[in-house]
């Protein structure tokens, strides 16, 4: 009982620090996932201690939680974005993926080599900067309101995408790390299996959608819609992990496909509870993770800089180029949407420690830039995306005046 009463007080402890830095975010002009991460970081082991290193180990039921919140977050995103909105940027999405896989992983493996690893070990670090974290940028396309926008789409394909390619180098580097042989063949069986499985979820999931939403209503319970589509999500979480994929993945797959249901709106609107309840978990748990401890020296400050700055900068650069045929402005917003490392560097990082593969100031540099990088990203992104919309409201009042061509580009 004892146990159970200090578990409900932690929950009682993150749950009103996120609203509480959700709230502080918001009131300076900033998302709300911003003030969740800082509240994580502050109720973490690295300043009050509220929350210990052993309740968020993996496994734990503080990360289970955490790991069922970006789960629902990624359901209901996909609620929002329909099969033949993805298709209408397949290739955008795809240049954005690979490129986004490509620059940092090059970036990051220069830096590391340059550091003093061997190249071997240089890869693993720079697996590390590779994957984007698409539950943050997610939640700030929701908060926005935008994730019917081109460039939301590209981003959220592009997530995708960046998943699937990040989960087969990290194969890759740990098969080498641990002194085995690279097996090709392996390798393109796990890509050719993850790919059949996004494609056959979400185009056979779609089509089965449009042609039978009726049996969501069979059974007798008001809720049955909801409670049917939740348990997709599950399951389909839990199957895209056997395909070495991240459950957020299945999740966003699950959520897509009840999209093409009569009853979207209806999902939409009964799933709002479940996320204001349950996805500051996850916000406050990423921050948590957080050693501010490793990081007191000017060296290693110097280092997290650096760090910092080629994530940044690789994935934007990965990012801008894919999508750059939506013009400047565009691909910019689709390049720092794919900045946030967020969870996926986190795990990469414990992944490295636990190998032998870095010590624990550059576990911690690595960490900390992926919460940085899941900090940054949402106010530079919300601003890039206010800014875009101005110029499109801009562009639609000349063209309603007769002074622009039909055929201006907006975001050049």
């Amino acid at each position: 009982m004892h146990h159970a009463a200090d578990i409900l007080l932690t929950l009682f402890i993150i749950f009103v620090a996120a609203q509480l830095g959700a709230e502080i975010a918001q009131r300076l002009k900033l998302p709300g996932v911003v003030g969740e991460i800082a509240a994580g970081c502050v109720v973490g082991p690295s300043l009050l201690g509220w929350i210990t290193p052993a309740q968020i180990l993996p496994g734990t039921p503080l990360d289970v939680l955490a790991e069922i919140g970006v789960v629902l977050l990624l359901f209901s995103v996909g609620l929002e974005t329909r099969l033949d909105d993805l298709k209408k940027v397949g290739k955008s999405a795809l240049l954005v993926g690979v490129l986004g896989v490509i620059v940092p992983f090059a970036a990051g493996a220069l830096w590391a080599h340059g550091e003093g690893f061997a190249w071997i070990k240089s890869m693993f670090v720079a697996a590390a900067f590779v994957a984007t974290s698409a539950g943050i940028t997610a939640r700030v396309l929701q908060e926005l309101g935008v994730l019917q926008r081109t460039e939301s789409r590209v981003i959220l394909g592009a997530a995708v995408i960046d998943d699937i390619l990040a989960m087969l180098l990290l194969g890759m580097v740990s098969s080498l790390q641990g002194g085995g042989e690279l097996n090709l063949q392996s390798l393109l069986m796990t890509l050719a299996g993850a790919i059949g499985f996004v494609a056959i979820i979400g185009w056979a999931g779609a089509r089965v959608m449009r042609r039978g939403s009726g049996w969501l209503e069979a059974p007798v319970s008001p809720h049955s819609a909801l409670t049917v589509v939740l348990a997709i999500c599950l399951g389909l979480a839990w199957l895209s992990t056997r395909f070495g994929l991240a459950a957020i993945i299945g999740a966003f797959l699950a959520g897509m496909i009840a999209s093409e249901t009569r009853q979207r709106d209806d999902l939409e609107h009964q799933t709002l509870p479940l996320l204001a309840f349950i996805t500051p978990f996850f916000f406050v748990v990423t921050g948590a993770k957080v050693n501010l401890s490793q990081l007191a020296s000017v060296d290693a400050l110097v280092m997290l800089t650096i760090v910092t700055a080629i994530a940044i900068a690789s994935k934007l650069a990965g990012g801008f180029l894919g999508a750059l045929s939506l013009g400047r402005r565009s691909a910019t917003i689709v390049g720092f949407g794919m900045v946030p490392r967020g969870e996926v560097g986190v795990v990469i990082a414990s992944l490295g420690l636990a190998a032998g593969v870095f010590n624990e100031r550059i576990y911690a540099v690595i960490v900390a830039m992926s919460l940085l990088t899941a900090m940054v990203t949402p106010p530079v992104l919300a601003w890039l995306l206010k800014r875009q919309r101005h110029a499109d409201w801009l562009l639609k009042q000349q063209r309603d005046e007769g002074d622009t061509p039909e055929d201006a580009d907006p975001g050049s």
